[in-house]
């Protein structure tokens, strides 16, 4: 009697059909993952194109009022629509900016309609700043606003030239009253 040698038909059917299936959850999982790269890359530069208006807005000369303005801008091949709220705080001459990017509603093909709008449009990235209008802390508003010190507000000392910041400042030494100063 002979000994069958190989596989049988069916044996081979059953591992095709195991190979497809497992074929197929490999290139699911590598579109999702290219599908996700994709999208990072998009949030990314919705950030960026966040970031260049809130430095524009900071080094801008004069406070803005408060408000909403809207613009669009070309970036890394791409056409954004960014939209910025200013926001007065609590904080005497400090403003909230925030700043919301999404892509253009602007057709690319000239005779192609505008897509509609809608109230919560799905903004890629939202990058919140502040500005405000001073360099100085002003030492007449706000004096003891977190009631440290009793109310009380210690003038912040100037530093003199070569003295490191944050440093206080250095005090000649005392003399002695046996000593007497040298001419």
């Amino acid at each position: 009697m002979k000994l069958p040698r190989g596989f049988t038909l069916i044996e081979v059917l059953v591992a095709l059909i195991i190979v497809a299936l497992g074929m197929g959850a490999a290139l699911k999982a590598l579109t999702s993952a290219a599908d996700s790269t994709a999208r990072l890359r998009e949030k990314t530069f919705a950030a960026w194109v966040g970031f260049n208006q809130l430095a524009t807005e900071r080094l801008g000369i004069g406070m803005h009022n408060t408000g909403s303005q809207e613009a669009e801008v070309d970036y890394a091949g791409s056409r954004w629509h960014w939209q910025q709220t200013l926001e007065d705080m609590q904080v005497p001459g400090l403003r909230r900016i925030t700043i919301r990017v999404r892509h253009s509603d602007q057709p690319d093909q000239p005779g192609s309609a505008k897509r509609p709008v809608t109230p919560n449009e799905d903004w890629l990235a939202t990058v919140v700043g502040f500005r405000g209008d001073s360099l100085q802390f002003p030492q007449s508003e706000l004096a003891g606003w977190d009631d440290a010190g009793g109310g009380q507000q210690q003038p912040t000392p100037t530093p003199t030239p070569g003295q490191a910041p944050n440093q206080p400042p250095t005090q000649p030494p005392a003399q002695s009253p046996t000593q007497s100063p040298t001419p």
